[in-house]
């Protein structure tokens, strides 16, 4: 690994999914602690990487040779994965192990993010990461495939389960129901499955104060690294989550609550899937927002 003390050269840093929600705030966290190589499916900026391709993976990783990898690229549609299973499967299994293979070669560390719906949603409790994962859909399965695959890899790893992610870029909840306040009149939003909002920015800013103490050898992965569950404080309902965007925005609409046999989508939802950050917060001394301070924050940018 290069020399990252303030007398050496700054780390290099491969962001993999550099345009997704995720990935697009980390180009702006990760920045302040390295040189951000933003790798994206798409092709938006930066190098172009074909995660269905696991020889472009290996020539990407090569020419960067980078200090840190941070994957954010996954694949997210969870109605599509379930007749989309081999593609899934392969982006945020598959691959994933394959990085975690690579790299381990190298000592390379590698920060993943995986997600709430590993489970079923059957505890009357928030999930901890002892917790065995059972989930209900292709999406879950893929994900959780993922980080197994990469924490059996050998790999210095850090795997982060989130949850409800949204932000100011991207399809997610919150953008959604912006649109939908100012196309509908009244919307009918499921308010029996419980979770914890995060917004993508919060989930960056995070993940980059880790790494720095990674890169600074303040935390040895050989002792911490694993798998931790890193999300909004807090829980509410997607029609609770619907009610406080309608609020903040000023915006009209009236909601009615449904439950979930009223929503009929391809995939199943855990009814519950609030995580337990403790670990984290035990671990590294850091705590994430109350979900409620967040979307009044990121409404706030999004007005700005």
């Amino acid at each position: 690994m290069k020399n990252t003390g303030c007398s050496g050269s700054r780390p290099t840093l491969l962001l993999i999914g550099s345009n997704g929600q995720v990935g697009w705030e980390l180009r702006r966290t990760l920045a302040g602690i390295g040189d951000v190589v933003a790798a994206s499916i798409e092709g938006e900026c930066g190098p172009v990487i074909d995660l269905m391709d696991p020889d472009a993976l290996a020539r990407l990783i090569s020419e960067t040779k980078p200090d840190a990898v941070i994957n954010a690229a996954a694949y997210t549609a969870v109605d599509k994965a379930e007749a989309d299973r081999e593609i899934a499967q392969r982006i945020n299994a598959d691959a994933v192990g394959e990085m975690g293979a690579l790299l381990a070669k190298t000592g390379t560390p590698i920060i993943h993010y995986s997600t709430d719906f590993v489970f079923s949603g059957n505890l009357n409790r928030a999930y901890t990461e002892d917790d065995t994962p059972d989930p209900l859909n292709v999406y879950g399965e893929t994900k959780l495939g993922g980080e197994r695959a990469l924490l059996e890899s050998g790999a210095k790893a850090l795997v982060f389960r989130t949850s409800w992610v949204y932000g100011a870029r991207g399809a997610n909840f919150l953008l959604t129901m912006l649109r939908l306040f100012k196309e509908r009149e009244e919307l009918r939003v499921v308010d029996d499955q419980i979770g914890s909002p995060t917004w993508s920015r919060m989930l960056a800013e995070m993940t980059s104060m880790v790494l720095y103490r990674v890169l600074h050898g303040d935390l040895d992965l050989d002792q911490v690294g694993g798998l931790y569950n890193l999300t909004g404080a807090g829980q509410v309902s997607w029609c609770g989550f619907a009610s406080a965007i309608l609020e903040a925005s000023g915006l009209d609409a009236r909601l009615i609550p449904i439950p979930s046999t009223e929503y009929q989508a391809p995939a199943m939802r855990p009814m519950y899937s609030v995580l337990d950050n403790s670990l984290f917060q035990e671990t590294f001394g850091l705590s994430m927002p109350d979900w409620r301070l967040s979307l009044t924050q990121c409404l706030e940018e999004l007005k700005r």
